[in-house]
């Protein structure tokens, strides 16, 4: 998969620019003329000419959380009688996010055209998830729109405290790294240099690991202005390079070889992909068409895969569990559920439990991470601000030693 940016016009004859993650510029085409787009340029983005956004006067994107209060308002006020129209004036004036603010107000200027919700959702795929667009068009098929809303609510609720746990796990070791970064280079440009004016005028030979790290100061100190610019290339390009269809497959094959983390990625796109595919299996969506949407609310690339893999062999006949099982992504307990569902009539019943326990695992595996994180962090740290006091406490032992020998 590769990413295409293009540039369409939409039914009132405004241009439209973006993006979008697809297998080939035919794909591309075909969804943009899905949505009612007259597509006038699809180009595969490079490094050089991917479109950087950097949001000034948007807004920032909703979260999983302010999605979840739409949904959930939005079902309560519909349900209360109000109409469509009505119940998006309201919550666009409540909302803090200006971007989604823009978005509900150009939803309901389209309702208000004839359009129906799910299609007016769908412009705007920068504020809503795919996911949002489809279990909507299917309650407006059902006509249960509003259940479809209330499941929605649910469905980024627990996508929310999925992503502030792994968050949660980040916080303390990025800190804790933060702070020894700084402790390290206080010690080398302040203290350092301090002792090293003492040591020079006292005459003595320095020992070995003091030496070390005298050199290592008066290199920061010499060349800090090539070492910034150095660094901050280096993450940048780390960035970019993550972005790209080989990175993204690099980064993700590491997350799911170290040890530390693995346990907790596969439980976490376990978990991810059981809920958000009985949701819309509930919902009345094709198993065809729900593992695909499920496949793009993958972060992890070898997951997305999979999924679009398995998408293809279901055209075609294939029980489901049959391709989770081949990829070995998946833990043994979720294809193996998911074939008991699929045996009894009961996939979405399945998927329920699927996703209610492994929402418990990644709990417990992000509290594991922690426990085990935290005394890592601290002897690590112990270990660079040891070897810094030895650097400073070495010379001025000598030199009592050599006052002893006098």
């Amino acid at each position: 998969m590769a990413d295409y940016g293009y540039v369409a016009l939409d039914k009132s004859g405004k241009e439209v620019k973006g993006s979008k993650t697809a297998d080939s510029m035919e794909q591309v085409t075909k969804e943009l003329k899905a949505q009612g787009l007259t597509v006038m340029e699809v180009k595969e983005q490079t490094v050089l000419n991917k479109d950087i956004s950097f949001d000034f006067g948007g807004g920032k994107k909703p979260t999983p959380r302010d999605l979840s209060v739409f949904c959930r308002q939005f079902a309560s006020i519909t349900r209360a009688g109000v109409t469509i129209i009505q119940a998006l004036q309201m919550l666009a004036e409540q909302t803090e996010n200006k971007r989604m603010q823009k978005a509900l107000l150009a939803v309901r200027a389209d309702i208000e055209k004839g359009e129906t919700f799910a299609d007016s959702l769908a412009k705007w795929d920068d504020v809503f998830p795919e996911l949002l667009v489809q279990m909507a068009r299917a309650g407006e098929a059902s006509g249960s729109l509003e259940i479809s809303m209330e499941r929605m609510a649910v469905q980024f609720e627990r996508s929310s405290k999925t992503q502030a746990l792994v968050k949660k796990a980040m916080i303390y070791p990025i800190v804790v790294a933060v702070v020894a970064v700084a402790v390290v280079i206080i010690m080398l440009v302040v203290v350092i240099p301090a002792y090293t004016d003492m040591f020079a005028q006292l005459g003595t030979e320095l020992p070995a690991i003091t030496q070390a790290v005298v050199k290592l100061s008066d290199f920061i100190q010499s060349s800090w202005f090539i070492i910034i610019p150095v660094v901050v290339a280096i993450v940048v390009g780390i960035k970019v390079y993550a972005g790209t269809y080989s990175g993204k497959h690099l980064f993700g094959k590491l997350q799911l070889k170290i040890p530390a983390i693995e346990n907790l990625v596969s439980k976490t796109a376990s978990a991810q992909m059981a809920r958000t595919l009985s949701t819309l299996l509930s919902s009345g969506v094709p198993l065809v068409e729900a593992v695909d949407i499920v496949s793009e609310t993958m972060t992890n690339i070898w997951f997305k895969e999979a999924l679009k893999d398995a998408t293809q062999q279901i055209m075609v006949g294939t029980p489901l569990s049959q391709p989770l099982q081949a990829c070995q992504l998946f833990p043994p307990m979720v294809y193996h559920m998911v074939h008991i569902g699929e045996e009894a009539g009961s996939t979405e019943e399945m998927l329920d439990r699927l996703a209610d326990y492994y929402e418990e695992e990644v709990e417990m595996a992000v509290q594991s991470l922690m426990a085990a994180m935290e005394p890592m962090i601290i002897i690590v740290l112990a270990g660079i601000v040891g070897i810094l006091l030895a650097s400073v406490m070495a010379p001025m032992v000598t030199m009592y030693s050599a006052l002893d020998n006098l």
